[in-house]
């Protein structure tokens, strides 16, 4: 069992808030205040299985290269403790319970949510041909986004894009610095990722989209006419941009990680601004 765990990273959680922070954007502003409780937990618990099967389909992708990295040498596929098999197995369970879920919506966000599970599923088998993986799990990631439109009106309007866009941006800037923390071994087995293509610039593209994501968090703003709270939210997670560029200057490896797990509270603090601003 604990294999298992390992396997859809309960011991890791901060993957599921990197997830579920947008998600949370979404339907706060979708509802204009606190989301139909049934729909709250709709997506939350869709959130945690479709990161758990994520996680899946990508050590099962990765099954062969991850014993040659050391920091994913004893994840559970690659290191035998659950055969490949089985994990196709608990990825297809995941994806039907997630879709169960998904079922109690309605037709449009049924329609999103196979786009949703074809772009998390692609995404691991992207680092095999393109050095922009970061921006199909972006797209995978803020899927979410309008699918809560979605559950909450039956459409989805333009201003929910915006909300796409900076989950898509977000999430390239984060992803990016957890590939820095593997580029070496990367380009040793031949993976590709956004800090290999960036080579040298990394941190000067990072901090361009950075600046990119907080003008398209004004944005947001100016659409939902959101107030102070918001404003004080985005000079935190402003503040924050600037100690992840602090952490990763360098380009040490321990530093760039936790640069990746401390995006967190950027999507806590946005996510507080919008639910202060809107209930």
């Amino acid at each position: 069992m604990n294999a298992y765990f390992r396997l859809v990273r309960f011991d890791k959680p901060v993957g599921i808030y990197l997830l579920l922070w947008p998600m949370l954007w979404a339907l706060f502003l979708a509802a204009d205040g606190w989301p139909e409780p049934r729909l709250l937990i709709i997506f939350i618990l869709g959130v945690i299985l479709m990161r758990s099967a994520g996680c899946v389909i990508n050590d099962y992708a990765d099954r062969r290269i991850d014993k040659l990295v050391n920091r994913t040498a004893q994840r559970p596929i690659t290191s035998g403790e659950i055969s490949a098999s089985k994990a196709l197995k608990l990825f297809f369970s995941l994806i039907i319970i997630a879709f169960m879920l998904v079922f109690l919506t309605n037709a449009l966000t049924i329609g999103l949510a196979f786009i949703a599970a074809f772009l998390a599923t692609l995404y691991p088998f992207t680092k095999r041909w393109t050095n922009l993986p970061q921006l199909v799990l972006g797209a995978a990631f803020a899927m979410s986004v309008p699918m809560a439109f979605a559950a909450t009106h039956n459409f989805v309007p333009d201003s929910a894009w915006w909300i796409f866009a900076a989950t898509l941006v977000w999430t390239v800037i984060y992803d990016t610095m957890y590939a820095m923390a593997d580029r070496e071994e990367d380009l040793k087995i031949g993976v590709k990722s956004t800090a290999i293509l960036f080579n040298k610039y990394d941190k000067l593209i990072i901090g361009l989209l950075q600046i990119l994501l907080i003008f398209i968090l004004i944005k947001i703003s100016e659409i939902f006419n959101l107030n102070v709270f918001y404003d004080i939210s985005l000079a935190v997670s402003a503040f924050l941009m600037i100690y992840h560029q602090l952490l990763i200057k360098n380009r040490e490896k321990t530093a760039c990680f936790k640069a990746f797990l401390h995006n967190n509270y950027i999507g806590m603090a946005i996510f507080i601004g919008i639910a202060l601003s809107v209930i």
